[in-house]
């Protein structure tokens, strides 16, 4: 009987070589297959090939067709690097779908010293191989540079080659995605500019809740996708204005019990419109969420008369974001009301209707945004100098001032836009 080959040494390390370069892959398709967010993408694959292949730092270089570029939108050590897809080594790799293993870069013709003068970086060695699309299209470059301990080997190619096929995929997968979420935002967006065309008294009124509500969101470290679900809820939130008969929604003198009964059913018109929205399941709770601004802590609001946790965290975010709006905004019949009246009122009915964590956070705001949120529609050119000067300080701060008259330049600079419109009538104040 013939006796099975001997396993040699050199058997046995080529084996333990294979088996690790298998483990990596699995490590890194498993890691980057959960993540679409671009920038988080092209992080995550970046860590992995540094890791992967032991090096100094990686970048992911996308093609731009349009502007004849490549860029890396994060790079290790960098911001985003752009430069003429024909130059260096990266677009060197990029025309010709070579996979180019350099062991002194500057002694190489094709190297482009210019990003290290730039960055005050030290190339020594560098591993590059293109990422190919489906259909075979190159896409970016994989750069790999300063090999841990020497140059790269053929290992490392062949290692680079197969992640590059892997993250090749899911990039392209993200950046469809990514097309994707921007349509539908788009889409969300002119939604909610319908229902402020509607009503003149209103213009931009879903924009700014959805911004103050998104500053409240960080504040209070919402994550990104909490950020989302508020983002889309706040621009929709009056979406079920649509069905609200015209001449009662625009109606400029005072309500009568049925007309303000017949507004107080925008909520559940705004549900059973977003209902029928094929939203996909990280969006699916923006139906309850945006219908339920109006519900307050106490079981006085409305439609369905939620109190406490029972109302949805984000539409509690809104609800906040939503008075605010409502007291600081002109009208053709009403001044803004003083900012240190809006919060004194906040805090009458913080806990009881509105809830006083969020209430806090947007006293939290830098003054600055608050301008930009506040005059979004006609501040035309700020004046940069003065939004430097306020974005040193938030609500809180100024309320200080108004309170204890210590720093009158502060009040002065905010009510230079909070106010400009009526400065100069008798009386006007903060």
């Amino acid at each position: 009987m013939e006796k099975n080959p001997k396993i040699t040494a050199n058997d046995l390390e080529e084996h333990i070589r294979e088996h690790d370069k298998l483990r990596l892959l699995l490590s890194v398709t498993r890691n980057i297959s959960r993540e679409l967010e671009i920038d988080r993408l092209l992080m995550l694959i970046m860590d992995e090939v540094k890791n992967a292949l032991n090096c100094d730092r990686c970048s992911v270089f996308l093609v731009d067709r349009e502007k004849g570029e490549l860029w890396s939108k994060v790079a290790h050590g960098e911001k985003e690097i752009r430069f003429p897809s024909h130059l260096g080594i990266a677009g060197y790799v990029a025309s010709s779908g070579e996979i180019l293993n350099i062991k002194d870069a500057y002694a190489d013709y094709r190297f482009n010293p210019d990003i290290d003068r730039k960055t005050g970086y030290k190339t020594f060695n560098m591993l590059n191989a293109p990422l190919r699309n489906q259909k075979g299209e190159i896409i970016g470059v994989f750069q790999t540079l300063n090999k841990k301990g020497g140059a790269f080997t053929v290992d490392d190619e062949e290692l680079l080659s197969a992640i590059a096929v892997l993250s090749a995929s899911q990039i392209e997968n993200a950046q469809l995605y990514e097309e994707q979420r921007k349509t539908f935002d788009s889409f969300v967006e002119t939604l909610a500019s319908t229902i402020d065309a509607r009503d003149p008294l209103t213009s931009g009124h879903s924009q700014r809740i959805t911004m103050y509500a998104e500053e409240i969101g960080k504040l209070v470290d919402l994550d990104d996708q909490e950020q989302r679900v508020l983002r889309i809820s706040s621009l929709l939130h009056d979406y079920g204005k649509i069905a609200i008969r015209e001449s009662i929604l625009t109606k400029a003198s005072e309500l009568t019990q049925q007309e303000y009964e017949h507004i107080k059913e925008h909520p559940n018109f705004t549900k059973s419109i977003l209902e029928r929205i094929n939203f996909s399941r990280d969006l699916a709770d923006v139906p309850l969420i945006a219908s339920s601004h109006h519900e307050k802590l106490d079981g006085s609001g409305y439609p369905k008369g939620l109190k406490g946790d029972d109302i949805p965290k984000l539409s509690r975010i809104i609800a906040v974001a939503d008075i605010f709006d409502a007291l600081s905004s002109r009208r053709h019949y009403r001044d803004r009301m003083p900012l240190a009246d809006i919060f004194a009122l906040l805090h009458k009915e913080a806990g009881s209707k509105y809830d006083a964590v969020f209430i806090e956070a947007l006293q939290r705001m830098r003054l600055d945004k608050l301008v930009l949120i506040l005059e979004q529609d006609d501040i035309g050119q700020p004046d940069q100098q003065n939004l430097q000067y306020l974005e040193k300080f938030t609500i809180n701060d100024l309320l200080d001032a108004i309170k204890t008259h210590v720093d009158s330049e502060l009040v002065t600079g905010f009510e230079k836009y909070y106010l400009r419109n009526y400065l100069e009538r008798p009386g006007s104040k903060l």
